[in-house]
């Protein structure tokens, strides 16, 4: 495909607001997760999310448009301007709009549905309302900034931020609009950190085991959740030196997932990595590291491994980059900048949250490791079935 660059990075995540700040994380090697103080966790199993803390959002959005919005939308909203000011400048109003989020904005919606049974139909917030629709973040990013065309929201569940870069770099490939804002948008709310407690996705304290993600590890128990904003600006026409270019994507279905979990598809996610490789116009042995979907999930940290162990003869280093910030739409823009970062720094990730090899898998990076790196393979495996791939590349051809 037509190479398409990443000209702006914002963030707005669990333990970083802005780029160099999140840069300055992955360096750590430390989680941003922490045991939940927003609403009452007795009686779960899991106490733990990455959240957002130190936000400020009136240092982003004027007080007026403020009132209009939820967190998600605040989230959405204050990483564009960030990716903006990264840029340099805006865009032009030609530009389009294209945002992931897994869930969307539930807290939003329970609080209208509270308020319209408690007060009715009349006296409802209509404000409310609006909010609880999971276009909403998109839909501000392009009144804030003036964008005219295409305004679109995935709902992929972990592969939403991947699946919402693919349609936007494939608009912009063909000639219909120069640039987009891209990005994925999740918040940590009482009602899904429930559920997910409650079907046994989340990491847990488990004997002598605390509760955190551990991607590959021969101890993993579950995922945990993150919330935040992430945002890149894609562009046909880069103005400046750009972070790096999206040069290929593959998607696939695993059919043999159920609704809620991962199943047991490896020729589907090995196919999807070959895809997006051959879209590339690459070779295997072009692919210097692979940012990995894994999130310590008991089913989908082993399905990505035997995908790659089946696809390579020798599987480059791998990266799981999400028990820093987290799973979900955010956490999948997220996982995209941390290898933006690495084709821009020449340098990998530690994998954070890996401790003790299964040795029925691969093992990840412990430790961050300077290596020239051209061509990053980043994975985006949810739950339910859907892959999606891309391949990001340092140079533009």
């Amino acid at each position: 495909m037509t190479r398409i660059a990443i000209t702006g990075i914002g963030v707005v995540a669990p333990g970083a607001i802005g780029v160099d700040a999140f840069s300055d994380l992955l360096d750590g090697g430390q989680t941003a997760a922490t045991k939940i103080d927003r609403f009452d966790t007795n009686g779960l199993t899991a106490h733990t999310a990455a959240v957002v803390r130190d936000f400020v959002p009136r240092d982003f959005i004027a007080p007026m448009k403020l009132r209009r919005m939820n967190n998600l939308s605040r989230f959405g909203v204050a990483a564009a301007r960030l990716a903006m000011n990264d840029r340099g400048s805006e865009l032009t109003t030609a530009a389009g709009v294209a945002m992931g989020t897994a869930f969307g904005p539930v807290q939003t919606s329970v609080d209208y549905m509270q308020e319209y049974v408690e007060k009715g139909a009349a006296l409802a917030p209509p404000q409310l309302f609006a909010e609880s629709v999971a276009n909403a973040p998109g839909s501000h990013v392009g009144i804030e900034f003036g964008l005219r065309g295409f305004n679109i929201t995935v709902t992929q569940r972990e592969s939403s931020a991947l699946a919402a870069l693919m349609y936007a770099c494939s608009q912009i490939a063909k000639g219909v609009l120069p640039a987009a804002v891209v990005g994925g948008v999740d918040e940590v709310s009482e009602i899904v950190f429930g559920v997910l407690d409650r079907v046994g996705t989340l990491a847990h304290r488990n004997g002598a085991v605390d509760e955190c993600a551990r991607p590959f590890d021969r101890r993993r128990n579950g995922m945990v959740v993150g919330e935040g904003g992430a945002v890149l600006i894609a562009e046909a026409a880069p103005r400046k030196q750009p972070y790096a270019f999206v040069s290929g994507f593959g998607i696939a279905r695993d059919t043999t997932a159920t609704i809620s979990d991962w199943g047991s598809g490896v020729e589907a996610v090995s196919s999807a990595m070959r895809a997006a490789v051959e879209d590339a116009e690459l070779s295997l042995h072009n692919i210097d590291a692979i940012y990995s979907s894994a999130n310590a999930t008991r089913k989908a940290d082993p399905l990505e491994s035997r995908a790659l162990q089946t696809l390579f003869d020798d599987v480059p280093l791998v990266v799981a980059t999400k028990g820093y910030f987290g799973e979900y739409a955010a956490g999948g823009a997220l996982q995209l900048i941390a290898a933006l970062l690495a084709l821009r720094d020449q340098k990998l990730h530690a994998s954070t949250g890996f401790s003790e090899p299964d040795h029925a898998m691969i093992s990840p990076t412990r430790r961050s490791e300077n290596r020239e790196l051209r061509h990053i393979l980043v994975n985006s495996i949810s739950a339910g079935g859907g892959i999606v791939c891309a391949v990001l590349s340092r140079d533009a051809s």
